[in-house]
């Protein structure tokens, strides 16, 4: 999805259902366990990675119900819309902490459905529809990071 004004140089090239689908662990993790966006994620086509600071490692009962909320998201078809929005006119919900320092004044938000809102310039699908099932392969607890590896379901 790439439309509207030119932003920022962006250096990658996301594979767009990946990378909409972080969006989605992100919003899942910020109302299941109150933390923060990832920081610190790895995303790839066939496996990606995401950290998060949480007081406790989730349970096995806990990272099912993660897997399964993402899944009835993406099961939802909900649209990916973007639209642009002065920095001043930003949500007080939308978090801009992994902005650059020299982020546009001009910002694009990506919407995924009614479920999330954030700050990108990378490239998402246009529909949930578009992401395979979401499956944790595999985490880890250290130092107070939870790692979450993570793959989508592809034929």
């Amino acid at each position: 999805m790439t439309d509207g004004p030119v932003l920022n140089a962006h250096n990658k090239a996301e594979y767009p259902p990946m990378h909409t689908a972080e969006h989605i662990l992100n919003r899942t993790m910020v109302d299941m366990f109150g933390c923060e966006r990832s920081k610190n994620a790895h995303i790839e086509r066939k496996k990606s990675k995401c950290d998060y600071h949480l007081a406790a490692a989730p349970t096995p009962a806990q990272i099912e119900a993660i897997e399964r909320r993402v899944n009835d998201v993406i099961a939802s078809c909900a649209d990916v819309t973007v639209s642009y929005v002065p920095r001043d006119a930003v949500p007080s919900d939308v978090d801009l902490s992994k902005l650059p320092e020299d982020a546009s004044e001009l910002l694009r938000l990506v919407r995924v459905g009614d479920y999330d809102v954030c700050a990108c310039i990378g490239t998402h699908v246009s529909n949930t529809r578009e992401i395979a099932p979401f499956k944790i392969i595999s985490s880890d607890y250290k130092d107070g990071v939870w790692r979450v590896r993570f793959k989508l379901l592809e034929g």
